[in-house]
């Protein structure tokens, strides 16, 4: 077992696995009928390891997954690394076109794909958009399906000694890449953030830390697996902690209600939109959600209402902002013990190990540590150009810090735009709506003005049974922000454009302005 020789602890993630089971004789995975104690769950990794040795997996193939949140996915991804490959999740909202991309610039030996999933055949998709391109080793999970490929699948295990597929996990080193995700590629075509197994463990036991997350807490993942704040702050956080992983497919409030209420969830981090979709959801208070102790979020806005009213309206002891990116996991995190107005207003300070600072010109946020990714698959000068010879990572946020060494975004370079030539965050627009009684979540563009170049555009998601108007909504900003802050247009829309993280695609309304 491979250990860092001054924490002791398992710098692999299959050792990590082996730790777990020994230390824990406990429930690690709950997802409906399917219960498994930390010795269970070690003993079905072991046997889909043997099982993708058996089909020809040999250490570095990279193994890809493309289905939602489910224990398939916990024992696949787990079994691929116990077995020494990379492993590759597939963003569940991409097209074929999408994720055969995605197989073709990785080389995948072999795909794991969600069966019939929300009425969608995705192999068969993939198979009609390029008929010989899917990896040689395709398997259907069993979501919604019975799949008999699953089962024969694992039949192959029962050819692979026990002792070929331990000294495959032996093999396995620290600095040896565990996976590669692929950015949400809301700007252009996505890029493969490369990981190794050290990283993914020391982002997860920082995140846990901060969070005093223990064997004792039940954690419920919504996040999706594919990405980092599913995969790394939420398998990986329960790995190194022995809390017990309930997952959830797709986000449905009512299901994630019920979820907390039957599974007696304390752990509950995603994007805003879960906690506001929660506090606003009619049947909230015919559900038991006492058992809720900690609320982690984070997001390019996380509006200082949203936190209060968590903090407020929900059974949360504890409330924490975070900030990290694909290429930098868990960069800041605040701390169980700050105060209620450094939750509300910053995204914490610097953690696992990570340096921040600011770029003197343009306030972007730069990160360094040893928990950066990697590099971009096959992408040198990409790489190049996010992290510089002396190693710091360009986010493109902009924040600010204080000191204390706080970090407060203030929004997204590319979001910022020139009103009448004052530079305009739209975020701080956001922060201003969000006070305004009604308003459930809005989001704020730069938009084409013959006179003063651009102007705001607020979209606003009204809070059910709101009066709000364009005039009330222009006057309320006017009143807080200075007037070429405030939005000259106001739309109000049922939802607006997210990825599948939930983060608001404002590409997608700058497009639809146009």
């Amino acid at each position: 077992m491979t250990t860092d020789p001054v924490t002791t602890e398992p710098q692999t993630i299959p050792a990590a696995l082996r730790a777990a089971a020994e230390r824990h004789d406990a429930e690690a995975l709950a997802d409906g009928d399917v219960r498994l104690t930390w010795r269970e769950l070690h003993d079905a990794v072991r046997a889909t390891a043997a099982a993708l040795i058996g089909h020809g997996v040999e250490p570095g193939d990279r193994v890809a997954i493309w289905s939602p949140n489910t224990h398939h996915w916990v024992r696949i991804a787990l079994g691929a690394l116990y077995a020494g490959a990379t492993l590759v999740p597939i963003n569940t909202r991409f097209t074929a076109a999408e994720a055969l991309d995605i197989l073709e610039r990785t080389g995948a030996r072999a795909l794991f794909v969600a069966g019939t999933f929300l009425g969608a055949d995705r192999l068969a998709a993939l198979h009609e958009t390029a008929p010989g391109g899917v990896p040689g080793i395709a398997v259907r999970i069993p979501v919604e399906t019975d799949e008999p490929e699953w089962d024969s699948f694992l039949g192959r295990a029962d050819s692979v000694p026990t002792e070929r597929v331990e000294a495959r996990a032996d093999a396995v080193t620290p600095d040896q890449v565990s996976d590669i995700l692929f950015t949400s590629g809301t700007t252009g075509r996505s890029k493969g953030a490369m990981s190794a197994h050290r990283q993914v463990l020391a982002v997860a036991r920082a995140w846990a830390a901060c969070g005093e997350v223990t064997a004792e807490d039940r954690y419920l993942v919504i996040n999706p697996f594919f990405h980092s704040f599913g995969y790394k702050a939420g398998i990986a956080a329960c790995l190194v902690t022995g809390a017990t992983l309930v997952p959830q497919r797709v986000f449905d409030v009512a299901e994630a209600m019920r979820l907390v209420a039957a599974e007696k969830i304390t752990v509950l981090p995603g994007p805003p939109t879960i906690y506001s979709s929660m506090l606003d959801a009619p049947d909230r208070d015919a559900r038991d959600l006492t058992s809720l102790r900690l609320a982690v979020t984070g997001a390019a806005t996380v509006p200082v209402a949203l936190v209060e009213r968590m903090q407020r309206e929900l059974s949360f002891d504890t409330v924490l902002t975070a900030y990290g990116l694909t290429e930098a996991v868990v960069a800041t995190m605040c701390r169980p013990d700050d105060d209620p107005e450094t939750v509300a207003n910053t995204c914490g300070r610097a953690t696992a190990d990570f340096e921040v600072r600011l770029d003197a010109w343009t306030g972007e946020v730069l990160l360094r540590g040893p928990n950066t990714m990697l590099g971009y698959l096959d992408d040198p000068d990409a790489t190049a150009t996010a992290i510089d010879s002396d190693g710091w990572l360009r986010t493109g946020d902009v924040g600010t810090l204080d000191e204390r060494g706080y970090l407060k975004l203030t929004d997204r370079l590319k979001d910022m735009y020139i009103c009448g030539g004052f530079n305009v965050y739209p975020a701080e627009v956001e922060q201003a709506l969000a006070r305004l009684d009604g308003v459930a979540e809005s989001a704020v563009i730069g938009v084409p003005d013959t006179r003063l170049g651009e102007v705001g555009k607020a979209y606003i998601i009204a809070r059910p049974g709101a009066a709000l108007s364009e005039d009330r909504v222009i006057e309320h900003c006017r009143e807080r922000l200075a007037n070429y802050k405030a939005p000259r247009h106001v739309e109000f829309v049922a939802e607006l454009p997210r990825n599948a993280t939930g983060k608001i695609l404002k590409r997608v309304l700058r497009e639809g302005a146009a």
